[in-house]
């Protein structure tokens, strides 16, 4: 049976961060009207991690107390990444937000989400999953989402 792929047009965004090119991924991928963002994490704009935890003599975080300065800086790049396709927080209709303390997550998520997306109540779905690690040691968050554009976008 011979293979007949029949191929989608995508449209990347970058950060230009250097990970992009050592994993070898894209921060979001737009398919017509819905843009996939990979997990966003809590880095400047060159590359350096934002409020990094501290970590033990294992590796490993100490303490969780970076959660709410990490969780603002990761849904600022967020709302980069969504802003290259012309979308903002707005757009999301779900995310996912991994954290290495549910606990932490919590007590920092609804000040920081509020403020993000700008309403008392964000209008998307939203699932916060515990993880044993992150990418890199020092990250306590990470934040990966789907966003719908709507009518009249430009493909």
């Amino acid at each position: 049976m011979a293979n007949t792929a029949h191929p989608i047009s995508k449209q990347t965004a970058y950060l230009n961060v250097p990970w992009e090119d050592a994993y070898g991924y894209a921060q979001a991928v737009r398919v017509g009207n819905e843009i996939y963002v990979s997990g966003q994490l809590s880095h400047d704009d060159s590359g350096n991690l934002v409020a990094p935890a501290a970590l033990d003599g294992r590796g490993a975080p100490e303490d969780f107390s970076a959660m709410e300065a990490q969780m603002r800086q990761t849904y600022v790049n967020l709302s980069k990444v969504l802003a290259q396709f012309g979308a903002t927080l707005d757009n999301v209709v779900e995310e996912t937000v991994y954290v290495l303390d549910v606990d932490a997550a919590f007590a920092a998520a609804g000040k920081v989400r509020k403020e993000a997306y700008g309403t008392q109540r964000p209008q998307c779905a939203s699932n916060l999953i515990g993880v044993s690690r992150l990418a890199m040691p020092a990250q306590l968050i990470e934040v990966a989402c789907k966003a719908i554009l709507g009518p009249g976008a430009d493909a």
